[in-house]
């Protein structure tokens, strides 16, 4: 027991002598392309595409259709059976990332490995993969790491380090059988979840976790630090059952990438990588002020590719999403679900050129920006860059005023010039009471977001 401790204690110790001699300007310069990106795409896609959210002929109730296998505690070996089937002949990677620079991403990251343990590369680690376990026999990784670096866009892997509910040893989420659908066995099953600390296959208990981490986990991240070029970011995805030791060794493996970026779910909360990560919502104003952050967000109701899922969020949410996440310092990180055939859903692909047209026009509203110094505005939202002893101002209008004058409270200096990014059009300013007065046109440019840009003398302090 005291040796435990001690080692925990040392672990802690190295860790925090890592975070520390890493200077704030080589920090800085490390995280400068993904702070001046304000926009990726996600990308989950596995096996579970094969079911597509439907299990014995049940739609899965809840969740993610990527957690299918959890969710209604579907045998490893039907898992597997099912997996083997995985073929997606249609898959293109540079038509995935063509379409993320039409829509004015700047880095995609994917699921290397997801919870159900299923490697979308080739692995020495593990059989469960892509290349090995299925007829499609290549690696899809390296098929999309030659398309980015043809077309210069960041690459990103996530990975499961810690669920796996194929590979023995993994850790699992403890959630029932009877949340997945009306399994006529689900309480069996869900007495013997109970009994073995979320498992509920008896072939996913043959081993620890410390073996596992041992025996794929640790080798699986060498590889993809290793196989694929530049990796620009690791994403973790969760740390159930992780300990500090076996999260050390895991970190221990981003030397292979000294310019990589990672996020806050290796282990809490002693390894608090670079970037926090809310899910499915957008901070509150001032909620992570002065942290790097990045909402990641699905365009419908779920992760993984699911038939029947048809809640699409609207382009106008989206556009208006990116702004809201951009005014505030973070980022948006994009989801797309691809089929099992490899291909991207049309209502994606659809949304997608659509925010990538409003970007042509307006993105210097986006890219290199930092968060509004003004406080909350009732009809849209700000963002700034700081330039030669001057501050640019970009206001999204999301309410266009019917009286033809905006009016931008708190802001006391005066406007050196105003523009519209749509068509450069001049607009008058000048100071009142409230701040800053703006005279429109009367119709609103772009009736989703009009980009106002201006432009005023010194730094403005926060008024938030």
């Amino acid at each position: 027991m005291k040796k435990n401790i001690l080692l925990i204690f040392c672990c802690l110790f190295l860790i925090q002598t890592a975070i520390a001699q890493e200077s704030t300007e080589a920090r800085d310069q490390r995280m400068q392309w993904w702070r001046e990106a304000r926009f990726g795409m996600f990308i989950h896609w596995g096996p579970y595409a094969v079911w597509g959210g439907v299990y014995q002929g049940h739609e899965q109730k809840r969740g993610g259709a990527e957690w299918i296998m959890n969710r209604c505690k579907i045998p490893v070996a039907e898992y597997q059976q099912a997996a083997a089937t995985f073929n997606p002949v249609r898959y293109n990677p540079e038509s995935w990332v063509l379409l993320a620079k039409e829509a004015g991403m700047k880095y995609i990251v994917i699921t290397a490995k997801h919870h159900d343990g299923f490697a979308m590369f080739k692995s020495n680690a593990s059989k469960f993969n892509i290349a090995d376990f299925t007829p499609y026999k290549k690696d899809v990784l390296e098929a999309l790491a030659k398309a980015c670096k043809k077309h210069n866009m960041k690459l990103g892997f996530y990975y499961s380090q810690a669920q796996d509910w194929n590979n023995p040893g993994g850790a699992v989420s403890r959630k029932l059988a009877s949340e997945g659908w009306d399994n006529p066995d689900s309480a069996r099953i869900d007495a013997f979840t109970a009994a073995n600390n979320g498992h509920w296959d008896p072939a996913q208990l043959t081993s620890t976790m410390d073996e596992y981490m041992v025996r794929v986990a640790i080798p699986q991240v060498r590889e993809l630090m290793t196989n694929y070029g530049e990796v620009a970011v690791l994403w973790w995805d969760t740390p159930t059952s992780m300990t500090d030791e076996n999260a050390l060794k895991l970190q221990a493996l981003l030397k292979l990438q000294p310019n990589i970026i990672t996020n806050d779910r290796l282990k809490r909360p002693n390894f608090p990588g670079d970037t926090g990560t809310p899910e499915q919502k957008i901070p509150k104003p001032g909620e992570l002020d002065g942290k790097d952050w990045e909402t990641c967000m699905t365009m419908n109701g779920t992760w993984g590719y699911r038939k029947s899922d048809d809640k699409w969020k609207s382009t106008e949410t989206l556009i208006r999403n990116l702004c809201d996440i951009a005014s505030k310092g973070g980022n948006y990180l994009l989801n797309v679900g691809p089929d099992a055939l490899g291909q991207i859903p049309q209502p994606s692909i659809d949304r997608l050129k659509a925010v990538g047209s409003w970007m042509k026009v307006n993105s210097e509203a986006i890219y290199a920006t930092k968060a509004s110094p003004l406080g909350a505005l009732p009809w849209g939202r700000c963002t700034q860059k700081r330039l030669n002893g001057k501050t640019i101002l970009y206001f999204s209008v999301f309410n266009w005023p019917k009286d033809g004058k905006l009016i931008v409270s708190g802001l006391n200096q005066p406007a050196e010039s105003a523009k519209v990014l749509t068509n450069g059009q001049s607009l008058k300013t000048k100071s009142v009471t409230e701040g800053l007065e703006i005279t429109v046109p009367e119709n609103a440019p772009d009736a989703v977001a009009s980009v106002i840009k201006v432009i005023v003398k010194g730094e403005i302090y926060s008024h938030k």
